[in-house]
């Protein structure tokens, strides 16, 4: 018996990062933790923070995306992800994401001088160490 599917999008200010009309599942990392979407969900509308996406395609590949803070809607059998940023593991610079997580630990070695914003760098290091997670990940 064939699974069930749902539609899916994600998007970010740049581009259109994912149109699949063959997602099964999905995981996706809600600000108050991770949550899963199967086909026919209810509706929901959700912030998601800084983490990983999953996706389980009818064919049973999966695909995985570094994404930074967003929305998602589900409705009417479609998922829709509007992201500040979203990479699939293969799209991800390693090599920059490496310097950014090292810029980050540097001015968070800095705490203490006045100019350093400490949220700031520690969203960047967040931002970094997911994406050196996702890129292994897809490898």
């Amino acid at each position: 018996m064939p699974e069930k599917t749902f539609t899916l999008e994600i998007v970010t200010p740049d581009r259109v990062v994912m149109s699949d009309d063959q997602a099964v599942s999905l995981v996706a990392p809600g600000v108050s933790g991770y949550l899963g979407v199967l086909a026919n969900h209810a509706p929901l509308m959700t912030e998601l923070g800084i983490g990983e996406i999953t996706v389980r395609r009818a064919s049973g590949e999966e695909i995985h995306l570094a994404e930074t803070q967003g929305f998602m809607e589900v409705s009417g059998n479609k998922v829709t992800i509007l992201a500040e940023s979203a990479e699939k593991a293969e799209e991800i610079d390693v090599e920059r994401a490496r310097a950014a997580l090292k810029r980050a630990e540097d001015r968070l070695a800095r705490t203490h001088e006045d100019e350093v914003d400490f949220a700031r760098a520690e969203t960047a290091m967040k931002r970094a160490l997911n994406r050196l997670r996702v890129a292994e990940r897809g490898h």
